[in-house]
């Protein structure tokens, strides 16, 4: 059962972060640098956003990224970290 309610209503790369506007008005906003798949990225693939029920996926840097994550602050891997604490 997902306890998440809201949805995102768009997503964009602009500035070195992604910015998601969810359908609720809150927006959700990280850098590309601390994630080292979104940080190789070009503007055109970073730009280049699925929206799912679930999360954010980039096809062509084969990157997925949860909203459940996004909301608790994961924003994906950290250079050179073993995993997510």
């Amino acid at each position: 059962m997902s306890t998440l309610i809201d949805s995102a209503r768009t997503a964009i790369y602009r500035d070195g972060h992604i910015i998601v506007s969810m359908k609720s008005g809150v927006e959700i906003r990280f850098p590309i640098a601390n994630n080292p798949r979104l940080a190789r990225g070009t503007e055109k693939q970073l730009n280049s956003i699925e929206i799912s029920p679930f999360g954010l996926h980039w096809p062509e840097l084969d990157e997925d990224l949860s909203f459940r994550g996004l909301l608790e602050g994961d924003y994906g891997q950290t250079p050179g970290a073993e995993g997510h604490g």
